[in-house]
């Protein structure tokens, strides 16, 4: 009620408020801080919020109307919502120590991951959309999988990779893999990938920043 009312007190031409912004980890949120930054700089009285987490958490409070937009990573029903295709997919790999075994190889196949200590997101065992395509690229359920531990955000599941409980599956490019740290990314053959929609409610009543918003992401994407 609160975040409905503050959308609406404000009528005149300046346009000001708060916009809340829902998204899995990924690169593909620079697109979205890209448009933050050039919006604030025209109308500084905008305020951005962002919410982090799986796509389950994120619809849901999109649903709820405590959301106005989300980035959602697939697999997702998107049919519920309109939606934009973006333009990146982002990359399933297996997180590891670099001392590890497997470490030595270019890519992982789906026997690789048989026979290791796993650490899984919940979306890809929650999801039956997701149990589906992971399941097609082992040629297996995933009850074969080993999986000693899950995680919702990849930060901590990286903690749990660097102290050697096991190898975590995860996008690429969300853990520090330089040459100072301790972990390494190798990618899944054949090659796993997700691809991105930005989602919002289906009959949603927009404020003037929320339009703004959304005319600058369509023309960014288009």
């Amino acid at each position: 009620m609160a975040k409905t009312k503050a959308e609406f007190l404000n009528l005149e031409e300046h346009i000001y408020g708060d916009k809340y912004l829902g998204c899995g980890e990924t690169e593909t949120f620079e697109y979205i801080a890209y448009l933050a930054k050039k919006i604030q700089k025209l109308h500084p009285a905008i305020r951005f919020h962002i919410d982090s987490g799986n796509a389950q958490y994120v619809t849901d409070r999109l649903d709820k109307g405590l959301l106005d937009f989300c980035i959602v990573i697939d697999p997702v029903d998107i049919t519920r919502y309109h939606y934009l295709d973006l333009p990146r997919k982002d990359t399933w790999v297996l997180l590891m120590r670099k001392d590890s075994p497997l470490a030595t190889q270019q890519k992982i196949v789906a026997r690789d991951l048989f026979d290791i200590q796993l650490i899984c997101s919940r979306q890809l065992l929650s999801d039956s959309l997701a149990k589906n395509i992971v399941a097609n690229w082992l040629g297996e359920t995933l009850t074969r999988l080993n999986i000693v531990a899950t995680y919702n955000l990849i930060f901590n599941a990286t903690i749990f990779v660097r102290t050697g409980i096991g190898y975590a599956i995860c996008l690429d490019k969300l853990a520090n893999t330089s040459d100072h740290s301790e972990l390494c990314f190798r990618p899944f053959y054949p090659r796993l990938e997700s691809e991105l929609n930005f989602i919002w409610k289906k009959e949603q009543i927009f404020s003037k920043a929320s339009e703004l918003f959304l005319n600058h992401v369509r023309a960014l994407f288009k």
